[in-house]
């Protein structure tokens, strides 16, 4: 794998542990800000819509710029929200530069996307995108439970300063490891804007699209409110939530590092085991999380089906969208955060209800369920129907 792909890795490093680490923040940050950790949950929805709207967007307007400028400029304006965000005591403001952030992080992954796989040949799509999505199960691995540490020793805004910070070296690697004449994009020789976001009318696209949605919802709907479950029906204390959120991350990263070697070749089998596992392990958690053994190892098993999931699918996506190269990492990106919004916001409701803390886990089986009924009537949308030629 080219070392350009790693520089990117580690951006995503920078962004994926701002993306997850509310997980491990939300009680402190309600507490201080003084809002419901409900409330406070509705920031990582709100870091999700301004991903999901704005990859296309930013994807759109960014089509004809350098690509190396581009990816810097992303990273830059990422770091400089999460500055304004680490000094504010206003929720509104923390909110809105939430979306700033997101909107910064979905312009620079819709971008990274479509580079790394153009830095492969076609074959190799989903082992390029395993390497790029590594930088998001490192950052579960060790960014989000480092973030919960900083939060829980110095206040949640040690965390968002030490993203900021985390960001600079990831920069001054694009600036000096990705190529400037291979990213510059042109806008004469590749198809028209109209036809790429035509390739939207593609069912196939469509329902890969959703199903990745789906499944991402589940994840993030049982992952934001990890932290209550572990020291509310588990009845450990607050330093358990970082090793929760690292056996995810562990589990994260195992699942991504095999999707990556099957995703090209064999998503049907990913998907035909994995997802029946995934329906039952949420669940499962739910009723077994007032055993802190079983719910840790759970934790993991979940962290990996999930994961080894949603990178299959969103490489299935770059697959049907192969006709629309500066906008396919866009639509990824999309369906990923579509998910990520929805999942929280959904959970955040059940936790009103009779089920209190567990309701996410149980949201999350639910919408593992929806995603498998879409599947089940379209099972070549999960099958390697297009050969490497076709998807170049």
């Amino acid at each position: 794998m080219p070392l350009a792909l790693y520089l990117l890795a580690l951006a995503v490093f920078a962004m994926g542990t701002s993306e997850f680490m509310l997980a491990g923040l939300l009680p402190d940050l309600a507490a201080d800000l003084g809002v419901t950790v409900g409330a406070a949950g509705t920031l990582t929805s709100a870091f999700a819509v301004g991903m999901a709207v704005g990859a296309p967007l930013m994807a759109a307007l960014a089509r004809a710029w350098p690509r190396r400028a581009t990816l810097l400029g992303f990273t830059l304006t990422f770091a400089a929200a999460h500055a304004v965000g680490a000094v504010t005591a206003s929720f509104p403001v923390l909110f809105a530069t939430r979306i700033v952030a997101a909107l910064a992080n979905a312009g620079f992954l819709a971008v990274a996307l479509t580079a790394a796989a153009a830095l492969v040949p076609a074959d190799r799509k989903g082992r390029a995108l395993a390497v790029l999505l590594s930088g998001t199960t490192l950052a579960t691995v060790a960014g989000v439970p480092g973030g919960s540490v900083l939060g829980t020793l110095l206040g949640w805004r040690a965390a968002f300063w030490a993203v900021a910070v985390l960001c600079l070296p990831a920069a001054l690697g694009i600036l000096t490891g990705v190529p400037a004449d291979r990213g510059r994009r042109e806008t004469s020789g590749g198809p028209a804007l109209r036809v790429e976001f035509a390739q939207l009318t593609g069912v196939p696209l469509l329902r890969a699209m959703l199903l990745g949605a789906l499944v991402n919802a589940a994840t993030f709907a049982g992952f934001t409110f990890l932290a209550p479950v572990v020291t509310g029906p588990a009845g450990l204390g607050e330093w358990w939530v970082p090793v929760a959120l690292v056996l995810f991350g562990a589990g994260s990263f195992a699942g991504v590092t095999v999707a990556g070697r099957l995703a090209d070749r064999r998503p049907g089998s990913v998907l035909a085991v994995g997802g029946p596992l995934l329906l039952l392990g949420w669940p499962a958690l739910a009723l077994l999380a007032e055993r802190p053994a079983v719910l840790l190892a759970l934790v993991f098993v979940q962290g990996a089906l999930s994961f080894a999931l949603g990178a299959t699918l969103i490489t299935r996506v770059l697959y049907e969208a192969a006709a629309a190269p500066t906008l396919a990492g866009a639509y990824a990106t999309a369906a990923l955060n579509t998910g990520a919004a929805t999942g929280p916001l959904i959970a955040a409701a059940a936790l009103t209800t009779a089920a209190g803390v567990l309701g996410p886990l149980w949201t999350s089986g639910l919408l593992v369920a929806a995603a498998l009924l879409t599947a089940l009537p379209a099972r070549a949308a999960t099958t390697p129907g297009r050969n490497p030629e076709a998807a170049r």
